[in-house]
């Protein structure tokens, strides 16, 4: 890093001094030109230092009342707040993700192989300057072009882990960089595009990608998501947990939050809406359902066991797993002390608390009404297919994954695992024994007529009453999620998470920013992959 500052003006003047003096051009040279210099450049390693101005804060476009594009919903300062973008329902900012940034570029400078933070899409607009080639691999070869990089990219003694895990959190450094055709030889698809000023180029969830600029340019970059992100969203989720990397955005949330408006917008299918939007729609239906099967069988089997010495509601935000760094939201367990807040995931009876306390369940304080509204999606057939049909392929879904944890979650108890139980039980709050009234209620399977159990559990018309009387909140004093977030993650600055406002500041006119000399790269050099492959059809590499 350099650490050097630029106006934007003295750095186009130093970038474009730079490619004359190499090329003793002014102008743009054609892009197969360009990319056959790179490469031989990146495999020979003989590059002249570059510099490269990434990740500032700001943007171009205007916010001005009196511009059309300031209220354009391609205004990237927007569009991660439109009505059909995730990401409009965090409450607070984050620079890089909810709002865009600038990268600005010189010859040769380069971003490394990598996916957007927590599998999102990205779209990047090129605002003026030289062209850049871009290279991605779909979002369904993901886990092969992983391969390619554990098994011909790197050696194991380089990787942090053992299988794609390893290759994975390595790639999230984005310091990887090598030739696309060595992913073609092993039969990974690559695709490439050339992006001028003006044109705008998307990255869809989980898609690889990489690039290079052909000389000075400026280009602006942000993530947005929607409905059919949340499957996806949650295997990051779940791979940042094996990890121990604490998550960037509440993806458990997110999802309830929209699932909720989903549930609330009345007579889904009177609505005219497109094969796009019920497609969006049925994923988030899916995904909701499976967390809420999932949460649910395993709160019915901690109260089973007694695991747990009471439930209290919560109804603050998102917090963190002290072991995991799961984020958690529908439920968690904490100690007496609140110093060991744990995701449902983990072995309760292996836990010991600091205080040696018992462990207490803290469920959402409107879990029935999340209940109700995964009861009202699983009447749609579409909806148990797509379920039935995740489960008998065993995709890579956390839920899955965690049904098969499922009898270790259990407090010395594995045989409740045979047991029968309602996929929604009437007793999501046990009752604490000082804490709240109580009846006693027999359980009964309603499809077999079977007994289950007799548990006692919050009279439902008071449940509301004493939901309101007791102030829950004070008595989680854990880290919070957005707390953890920011102390953890190198990508947020000082002023890093911000609230959202309604007017956005026009940050076009911005001066000063701090230039990055590229990071060293690990490439790997082989003599037989020094050239690109001269031929395939179509956009493919």
């Amino acid at each position: 890093m350099s650490g050097r500052n630029y106006s934007f003006r003295d750095f186009e003047k130093m970038a474009n001094k730079v490619f004359a003096r190499r090329y003793q051009s002014v102008g743009c040279l054609p892009a197969t030109y360009m990319e056959k210099e790179f490469w031989q450049e990146i495999t020979c390693g003989k590059m002249e230092t570059v510099e490269y101005a990434c990740d500032v804060d700001g943007s171009a476009f205007s916010s001005s009342d009196t511009d059309p594009l300031g209220s354009s919903k391609w205004n990237l300062k927007n569009l991660p707040r439109l009505p059909k973008s995730v990401l409009r329902l965090l409450e607070t900012s984050i620079p890089g993700v909810t709002d865009p940034m600038l990268y600005i570029g010189m010859l040769f400078s380069m971003f490394a192989w990598h996916v957007e933070d927590h599998y999102l899409y990205s779209i990047n607009y090129h605002h003026c300057g030289a062209s850049k080639t871009w290279y991605g691999v779909p979002g369904h070869a993901a886990l092969d072009f992983e391969k390619v990089v554990r098994e011909h990219v790197y050696t194991t003694d380089i990787l942090s882990g053992n299988g794609e895990d390893g290759a994975f959190d390595l790639l999230l450094g984005k310091t990887t960089l090598f030739p696309p055709n060595i992913l073609l030889e092993h039969n990974v698809p690559v695709f490439k595009a050339v992006q001028k000023p003006g044109e705008f180029v998307v990255t869809f969830p989980r898609a690889y990608h990489a690039g290079f600029s052909h000389g000075f340019n400026c280009g602006e970059a942000v993530n947005f998501a929607l409905g059919d992100w949340f499957p996806l969203g949650a295997i990051a989720s779940k791979r940042y947990a094996l990890l121990n990397r604490v998550p960037l955005l509440p993806h458990e949330e997110l999802l309830c939050k929209e699932a909720m408006l989903l549930y609330a917008s009345a007579e889904l299918r009177d609505v005219d809406y497109s094969s796009a939007d019920l497609e969006s729609h049925r994923c988030i239906q899916v995904s909701f359902v499976k967390l809420m099967r999932f949460q649910h069988h395993v709160r019915w089997c901690l109260m089973k066991s007694r695991a747990c010495a009471g439930v209290f509601p919560v109804s603050h935000g998102t917090v963190v797993c002290s072991l995991c760094k799961r984020d958690c939201y529908v439920a968690y367990i904490n100690c007496a002390c609140h110093s060991h807040l744990v995701c449902l995931r983990h072995d309760i009876e292996a836990l010991k608390s600091p205080c040696g306390s018992n462990y207490t369940l803290f469920v959402r304080d409107h879990i029935l009404e999340m209940e109700a509204a995964a009861k009202k999606f699983e009447q749609d057939e579409l909806i148990l297919e797509d379920i039935h049909r995740d489960k008998d392929t065993h995709n890579e879904s956390p839920e899955l994954d965690c049904s098969e944890r499922q009898p270790k979650l259990i407090h010395g108890r594995r045989d409740l695992e045979s047991e029968k139980h309602q996929p929604y039980l009437s007793s999501v709050y046990p009752t604490h024994s000082n804490s709240m009234p109580a009846q006693s209620l027999s359980i009964i399977n309603d499809n077999e007529g079977h007994h289950v159990s007799e548990t006692p559990i919050l009279n439902s018309e008071k449940l509301s009453e004493n939901l309101s009387r007791n102030a829950y909140e004070s008595s989680v004093s854990s880290l919070s999620y957005d707390d953890c977030t920011s102390a953890h993650q190198d990508r947020l600055h000082d002023s890093a998470r911000r609230p959202l406002s309604g007017q956005y500041s026009d940050d076009s006119d911005t001066e000063i920013f701090r230039v990055k000399r590229r990071s060293s790269v690990k490439v790997e050099k082989r003599s037989r992959h020094d050239s690109l492959p001269s031929q395939h059809s179509g956009h493919q590499v």
